[in-house]
């Protein structure tokens, strides 16, 4: 176990945005990036992150279900992933010093159980009291895009992969629409830790952006 008096805290960093932004292929290039500069890296995402976890986004994210999945049902499921998430990945990464990088946090679920399925924000706020007993990102990258755009990335990467829409991809326009309000309110609510990224430029204006303003935030912590 690490000695808590003699190691310090690794930094948490989550990227967050909706579909079709290339979360995926930034997370890479963060990791990568934090990793040269001589960091362990622990690349992880949410929901899922452990096998127990992984068994939970698999239930959140099918589309084919025997029942409908009431929404209490989802944000319940979603920070019991995130419970062990913590217990297993995150916390002991962070213990020992390690930087943490995760697809997706708790401001996924502000955006997509709130704006998107209009859960109140009170209710998702006591359970992340409750699971997260105040531990937050660092710094949270969020990509961003118009919704008529990501969804036309989206539907290119399945037709390149040959795959098909998970239950949340199969949601409206109207669904995306106020995922991405709900992120950028919460992005303006907290400037300090949530830093936005237009992801609509092209893929190396998009990296050089993301780069430069971790880099600043590094600048910082050092």
């Amino acid at each position: 176990m690490p000695d808590e008096r003699t190691t310090p805290r690794g930094r948490f960093i989550t990227l967050e945005g909706g579909e079709g932004v290339g979360k995926s292929t930034n997370l890479a290039l963060v990791v990568d990036h934090l990793r040269a500069c001589g960091h362990e890296v622990v690349a992880t995402r949410e929901p899922g992150g452990t096998p127990r976890a992984e068994a939970m986004r698999r239930l959140l994210l099918d589309p084919d279900g025997e029942e409908p999945l009431d929404q209490d049902a989802e944000l319940l499921l979603v920070f019991a992933a995130r419970a062990q998430h913590l217990a297993r990945v995150i916390r002991p990464a962070l213990a020992r010093g390690a930087w943490v990088v995760c697809d997706r946090f708790t401001d996924a679920t502000y955006a997509y159980q709130g704006g998107g399925r209009g859960i109140e924000a009170a209710r998702i706020a006591e359970l992340e009291a409750f699971v997260q007993q105040g531990l937050t990102p660092d710094l949270t990258l969020l990509l961003d895009m118009p919704m008529a755009a990501a969804q036309r990335r989206l539907e290119g990467r399945l037709k390149g992969q040959g795959g098909e829409r998970d239950r949340f991809e199969r949601e409206r326009g109207t669904f995306f629409e106020a995922v991405r309000q709900a992120y950028l309110a919460r992005a303006e609510a907290a400037p300090e830790r949530m830093v936005v990224i237009d992801a609509g430029a092209g893929l190396a204006a998009v990296q050089a952006e993301l780069l430069a303003r971790l880099d600043e935030r590094l600048e910082a912590w050092s």
